[in-house]
């Protein structure tokens, strides 16, 4: 019995020590599911320091009355206001206000907490619609379990911290926010995390509305028209019911109407629509679009080679780079091509980031090619033909739509001709609006690095059987809910979507390179309903990588993985297409 009481009294004591543990030293580098979740807070509810109602922000001056010079440096204002979201691995984006914008040096600024720990606040670029600058920090060890979670108080890294006289807002969770808007001639399209949380669905559009101003009792509420994914249409709402705090800026957020719940939002209506990438006189025949992160290295053979066979325009959604991928833009615009950039900071939004895109380049963009940037298009016929690279090469592919003849019942279209271009081309219908191609995924192929020619002369080993698809589509085709799968869009009623066969056209997706370059991407899954790499479950799903498990850590024998056969035909084309002997070697044209 004695035996028993200690060995018991030994099973308490090490369990106590377990908990102890894990309580003083979280070992998961994210955050789990209940410190993400919001509280429900009643839109009815008092407005005193209400945390998660939608349209408040954390205004720092009513928090610290009594700012310290530290802060009144700032030359707007002695305070900056500020609303911050809480992300995965502990880490904080605040938002600057656009009442209160940072004019001085960026990188003097800090994250002040509750209990007076700070963190450096790293500048991490501006949003669009309105312009808002950005930082991130990280929220300190010391406070992670003491909820709720508060936001922080931006300040100067120097100086005395400011008096607390009353607690802060608390933190919005990245799981539950209105994060972007998108203002069209038509609606008012809202971006939103944590109401339609299953991939292709979407609730009733009716169990919400768009509510506008910066009074959520008494905001003007207008109807939601469609509610898919992570996007939301709103009617625009009746101006002369808004009193505009700050001019043409109108917040914006969503309630769900029968249980009088608001969302947390950051975001803007904007008057007039938003912002175009060109003028309608400018609008070219085939853009590509792709959402980057820290891809400076790999950027530049992505646009040379796809400008040179049809791609006029380049539109890329930065996901918060830290690399030089600005100054290489930069380099590419100066050298002639036609780039744009929008900063889109928000994680695991690649299906919304593209739905953004469908209206943003509307006007600009007939065609869009949904392809990243270690994905090339290519044909096995260019191979065979000596000719040089041209931009038709592409744009014979594409069903051309003329203009609707006068009953408006059922517009014409036609194939460009190209002599340099002898595809078994499918049979379209008049209405084509998409064009799926598949993909071919290549191996490390030995490579120990990023080989210094381009991964179209470093990867030639790849797996034998046709794996997933990318699509190039017509904007004007694309339905309004604009659900995509990223790899494909909900066409209108009337459109239709064709493929290529395999031998005929195909995309080279380089996807499993040197470990490198490869691990950097471990966690950088970007779409919000393909399964986190670092969770145990669902390991056979078709989105991980086969036999790296969930942990970033080399399998055995890397190098040559995914290696069934050796294929050199794009590496022998862009050889003989971009290939530059000079005294010091061979190399190829966008190599630096």
């Amino acid at each position: 019995m004695a035996r028993k009481v200690r060995r018991t009294f030994l099973y308490v004591l090490v369990l106590v020590f377990f908990l102890a543990s894990v309580y003083r030293h979280p070992f998961c580098d994210f955050i789990s599911d209940e410190l993400l979740l919001p509280s429900s807070v009643p839109l009815k509810a008092p407005q005193t320091n209400v945390a998660h109602q939608a349209i408040d922000e954390n205004l720092t001056h009513q928090t610290t009355p009594h700012v310290t010079a530290a802060v009144s440096s700032v030359p707007t204002s002695s305070s900056i206001s500020t609303v911050s979201i809480l992300l995965q691995d502990w880490q904080v984006l605040v938002i600057v206000s656009p009442e209160t914008p940072v004019t001085t040096d960026f990188d003097e600024f800090a994250c002040l907490f509750l209990n007076n720990d700070t963190s450096r606040a790293t500048p991490a670029g501006e949003l669009s619609f309105p312009n808002r600058t950005l930082f991130k920090c990280e929220l300190p060890v010391r406070i992670r379990r003491r909820l709720p979670l508060r936001q922080p108080i931006l300040i100067k890294s120097t100086g005395t911290p400011p008096d607390r006289k009353t607690p802060a807002p608390e933190l919005l969770r990245w799981n539950y926010v209105v994060y972007d808007s998108l203002t069209t001639e038509d609606d008012v399209v809202l971006f939103v995390k944590g109401l339609n949380n299953r991939q292709g669905s979407g609730r009733d559009p009716k169990e919400f509305k768009c509510v506008f101003g910066d009074d959520p009792i008494n905001g003007v509420r207008t109807a939601v028209t469609s509610s898919v994914q992570e996007v939301f249409r709103c009617q625009r709402p009746d101006l002369t019911a808004i009193t505009p705090s700050g001019g043409e800026r109108i917040k914006v957020s969503v309630e769900l109407s029968g249980v009088n719940l608001m969302v947390p939002s950051v975001a803007y209506y904007t008057i007039s629509p938003s912002r175009k990438v060109a003028n309608k006189d400018e609008k070219v025949n085939l853009c590509a679009c792709t959402m980057v992160f820290n891809v400076a290295k790999f950027l530049k053979e992505w646009v040379v080679y796809h400008s040179k066979i049809g791609i006029d325009r380049f539109i890329l959604y930065d996901n918060g780079s830290d690399d030089d991928l600005n100054e290489v833009i930069e380099e590419l615009i100066q050298e002639g091509y036609d780039m744009k950039t929008l900063f889109w900071f928000w994680p695991k939004t690649q299906e919304a980031g593209f739905s953004h895109s469908a209206i943003y380049a509307k006007d600009s963009c007939m065609w869009m090619a949904y392809i990243d940037v270690d994905e090339f298009i290519y044909s096995p016929s260019w191979y065979k033909d000596s000719s040089p690279p041209s931009k038709s090469l592409l744009k014979s592919l594409l069903p051309m739509p003329r203009r609707y003849s006068d009953d408006h019942n059922e517009p014409s279209s036609s194939w460009s001709s190209s002599s340099s271009s002898s595809l078994s081309l499918p049979t379209l219908n008049p209405r084509v609006g998409q064009i799926r191609i598949g993909c071919h995924e290549f191996g490390p192929s030995d490579q120990k690095s990023n080989p210094k020619e381009g991964v179209m002369q470093g990867y030639n080993c790849r797996r034998k059987m046709e794996n997933r698809h990318k699509s190039i589509v017509l904007l004007d085709a694309i339905d309004d809910s604009l659900l995509n799968l990223i790899h494909h869009f909900r066409l209108k009623e009337g459109y239709k979507t064709r493929k290529f066969n395999i031998h005929s056209m195909v995309v080279n997706h380089y996807k499993f390179q040197a470990w490198r370059e490869f691990k950097a991407k471990f966690r950088r899954r970007v779409s919000a309903f393909v399964v986190d790499w670092t969770r145990q479950t669902n390991l056979k799903s078709n989105d991980r990588t086969p036999g790296l498990g969930y942990v970033q850590v080399e399998p055995r024998g890397w190098p040559r993985k995914f290696c069934e056969v050796y294929d050199n035909g794009l590496k022998e084309l862009t050889r003989r297409w971009f290939g530059v002997e000079s005294p010091s070697g061979y190399s190829m044209v966008w190599q630096s």
